[in-house]
């Protein structure tokens, strides 16, 4: 296939164009820089100069493609529900081509937008809604629009992604121990992330692309939940900084626009992904990952 893939030269989009190259599909490459372009030719993908803030190059690129592999998203929590509801957008546009075809567009979401259930996540659960106070869910709004339009779309839920240099929210945990010089958790930090390698969740993308069914959603979950006492203390050995609690009075002057995620316990499983599609996560572990990490 000839796979159109946003945010191909960010942490997860990268990591899936090197899996679809690497099992013989050919990559067209979303790149606004000509330091991305270099980048993804180096790798043998074919370049399509653009952004997510345009959307006509979008279509563009969508119509010289066999399938769609959406993983851009604008990461500036500052302006987190806005950049939700522009990528609400980026899905429609992308689908808008896609429309009276069998070509598959991936549309990635995040656990976030489970909430907290009080139990594991499943991939039969739906989102909560973007109108309860869950901005993430809009991306996944979009594809479930899509998908009752007939158009070929599904959904790849992520969890942490990571790798001993980059680990989802949890980089920027690292961040703020280094600004106020301790590595907290919240209350007991017996809440849980899930989390996965970024290459158990690249070959998730591709399976999924090869096989998945329209209307689906899959997690790509290696680890149901990691407590984030114990990420919080991996990060304080990484940088021999005391680790402590904060009580859920003191998360926003501690956590500042983490406080809506630092007592969050979303734990998820992937059993019916891994059963549908035959998925096996096999790459390290998020504790593994950190302990190796170069702070």
């Amino acid at each position: 296939m000839r796979v159109f893939v946003t945010g191909a030269t960010g942490f997860v989009g990268t990591a899936v164009v090197n899996e679809l190259i690497d099992a013989g599909h050919s990559v067209l490459g979303l790149a606004r820089s000509d330091e991305g372009a270099e980048r993804l030719a180096a790798v043998g993908a074919e370049v399509h100069r653009g952004s997510i803030d345009d959307l006509p190059s979008l279509r563009r690129g969508v119509a010289h493609a066999d399938g769609v592999v959406h993983t851009a998203f604008n990461h500036d929590f500052s302006t987190y529900a806005a950049n939700c509801e522009a990528d609400r957008r980026v899905i429609a546009a992308l689908g808008a081509e896609l429309a009276g075809t069998n070509r598959p567009l991936l549309v990635t979401t995040g656990m976030t937008l489970l909430g907290n259930r009080g139990g594991v996540g499943t991939e039969e659960d739906a989102p909560v809604p973007s109108s309860a106070g869950v901005p993430r869910s809009a991306s996944e709004e979009a594809a479930t629009a899509l998908a009752q339009q007939g158009v070929h779309a599904c959904v790849v839920r992520l969890p942490q992604v990571h790798d001993p240099f980059k680990q989802g929210l949890i980089t920027y945990l690292i961040a703020l121990a280094r600004e106020k010089g301790v590595s907290a958790y919240l209350g007991e930090g017996a809440n849980r992330w899930p989390a996965v390698h970024v290459l158990d969740a690249a070959c998730l993308y591709r399976l999924v692309l090869e096989q998945g069914q329209a209307g689906a959603r899959y997690h790509a979950v290696g680890e149901e939940g990691v407590a984030l006492k114990a990420v919080a203390e991996s990060i304080g050995r990484g940088l021999n900084l005391p680790v402590v609690s904060v009580p859920a009075s003191g998360a926003e002057q501690h956590f500042g626009w983490l406080a809506r995620f630092a007592g969050m316990d979303s734990p998820a499983s992937s059993a019916l992904t891994q059963q549908r599609l035959g998925w096996q996560p096999v790459e390290t572990t998020l504790i593994a990952d950190l302990n190796r990490a170069q702070f």
